[in-house]
């Protein structure tokens, strides 16, 4: 086993992850904003007059990106651990992550344009 690998145990990852909501809410803006226009689209889809499934499909494909932003900022971190200088390595891995950011959102996108577009068809 691994110096650095814990043997598992499930309370602890609980745990680990809960850090890790509270570090990704305490110090990214981007998340936190994203949070905020996820709520906004919740409330506002009470009041769209389509499907309950469509609504949970709308809803729950938002919460895509806060998940490819987590991973973002994962690795933002560690290229920031690694170095502090610039290099082309670092600036591509950062750029990288933000574009899975951007490819979920598109993807996103999509799923509400056909959504919507079944839904009012």
């Amino acid at each position: 086993m691994s110096l650095n690998k814990p043997k598992f145990n499930l309370f602890k990852n609980i745990s680990y992850s809960l850090n890790g909501a509270k570090w990704v809410l305490k110090s990214e803006t981007s998340f936190k904003t994203q949070i905020l226009i996820i709520a906004i689209i919740g409330i506002a889809l009470i009041f769209i007059n389509i499907s309950t499934l469509s609504k949970l499909i709308l809803f729950f494909s938002t919460w895509l990106i806060l998940i490819a932003e987590a991973f973002n900022s994962a690795i933002e971190r560690v290229v920031d651990l690694v170095t502090n200088d610039f290099h082309q390595l670092a600036k591509e891995a950062k750029d990288i992550g933000s574009f899975g950011v951007l490819l979920t959102f598109v993807f996103i996108t999509f799923i509400w344009i056909i959504t919507l577009y079944i839904e009012f068809s």
